[in-house]
């Protein structure tokens, strides 16, 4: 099983699967430059063998989104 304290970064423990990085090597762009950020593809992958490895529990929960209706309020601006 990976080892995600390895590397700086938890996501650096595989290898990424859109470029093809091996694992504690940064994601590099089709032109060869270093990505300005890891691939999702890496992150979704990562996350994958973190959850296998240490249990469901460790799933980050869904954000909570509240929606509040407010009533809306009409009135007459003009005496009547």
């Amino acid at each position: 099983m990976p080892d995600f304290t390895a590397h700086k970064h938890p996501v650096l423990t595989v290898r990424c699967p859109t470029c093809g990085m091996a694992p504690g090597l940064w994601c590099r762009r089709p032109d060869g430059h270093m990505a300005s950020d890891l691939h999702a593809g890496r992150q979704a992958e990562a996350d994958r063998l973190f959850i296998e490895q240490h249990g469901e529990l460790t799933r980050a929960p869904a954000p909570v989104i509240e929606v509040r209706h407010a009533a809306v309020a009409t009135r007459r601006l003009d005496p009547a």
